[in-house]
């Protein structure tokens, strides 16, 4: 029997609070005759967060900073008879990002709509996507809905050590710790850093500087995240992650295998978070690899939402 590729896609459910109501945005499709939330197929060299705005973007003209993740939905094409898994996150719409979409009905979008939680569920064609923003009125109603990211990213592939002669904070990555390094910069970007930091690693900073680019952001070095002061009682990395915390602000981190265990540790540590499995693998990144920690404030301090990790396609 031959096999049948999955068709891996990626959206988001726009949402924004008009009159104190929860609205979400959906789209009325011409040639499926649907009504659905904003999706894609990814596409190469793409991770699934850059392929969720860019989809959002292209169909709605919005440009959208993606928040909680809301899993992944599983079913089978109807057209073609593909088994298909789409990624979806929750993301706000602000008042500027509205005002500057330029949608105009076209051969595959026909309109948009803000619908009221009641009223989208009762017009959207398929379950799952019902299901969806079911979802996004749960996380609403819980307060954990507004988040903000703390990404830890690790460098992309390095030369080796044996292939080395110089200081170690020298050693730059390879052509496709390069490649990694340009393919994650859109998926870092999905969620909105207000600030870059990395170690001061050549490494390190090479593989966040396709983001910096890409943001006109300028990065930060931290010897607190650096390989070369690592201790393994982990103060550095404890006040590193205090002071990310207290600023409560979107941030891209890039560090190195040992330091980021340390990094992940705190996070759960200073939220109160469960070691999950999604928590150990964060804790464990291959080269160009980065995990999402979604934090909502919670009294004086913040509590862990959702944890999500990405592979360098």
């Amino acid at each position: 029997m031959k096999n049948i590729d999955t068709v891996v896609a990626a959206g988001a459910v726009p949402w924004r609070v008009a009159g104190g109501k929860l609205q979400v945005l959906v789209v009325y499709r011409k040639h499926h005759r649907d009504v659905s939330i904003p999706k894609g197929k990814v596409d190469p060299g793409e991770t699934l967060p850059h392929t969720a705005t860019r989809e959002v973007f292209e169909e709605t003209g919005l440009k959208v900073n993606l928040g909680p993740s809301l899993g992944s939905v599983h079913y089978v094409q109807q057209t073609n008879g593909k088994p298909k898994i789409v990624h979806y996150w929750a993301a706000e719409v602000d008042p500027v990002a509205e005002a500057k979409s330029k949608f105009v009905s076209n051969d595959e979008i026909f309109a948009l709509e803000w619908l009221t939680v009641k009223k989208a569920i009762a017009a959207l064609t398929y379950e799952h996507d019902r299901e969806l923003v079911d979802s996004v009125r749960t996380l609403w109603k819980s307060g954990s809905i507004d988040t903000f990211p703390l990404i830890i990213a690790r460098h992309g592939k390095a030369t080796a050590h044996e292939d080395w002669d110089g200081d170690d904070s020298l050693r730059p990555l390879t052509a496709v710790g390069m490649q990694q390094s340009r393919n994650i910069a859109g998926g870092l970007a999905a969620f909105g850093p207000a600030a870059i930091v990395s170690s001061p690693a050549i490494r390190c900073l090479q593989t966040v500087a396709p983001l910096s680019y890409k943001l006109g952001m300028e990065i930060r070095e931290s010897g607190k995240i650096s390989q070369d002061k690592w201790t393994k009682e982990g103060d550095r990395v404890a006040d590193f992650i205090t002071s990310r915390l207290r600023k409560g602000t979107p941030a891209v981190m890039c560090s190195h295998g040992p330091v980021i265990p340390q990094m992940v540790s705190e996070i759960i540590t200073q939220t109160g978070g469960t070691v999950t499995d999604e928590v150990r693998r964060a804790a464990s990144l291959g080269t160009g690899d980065f995990t999402v920690f979604h934090l909502a404030k919670s009294g004086r301090g913040f509590r862990l939402v959702s944890v999500e990790t990405h592979t360098a396609p």
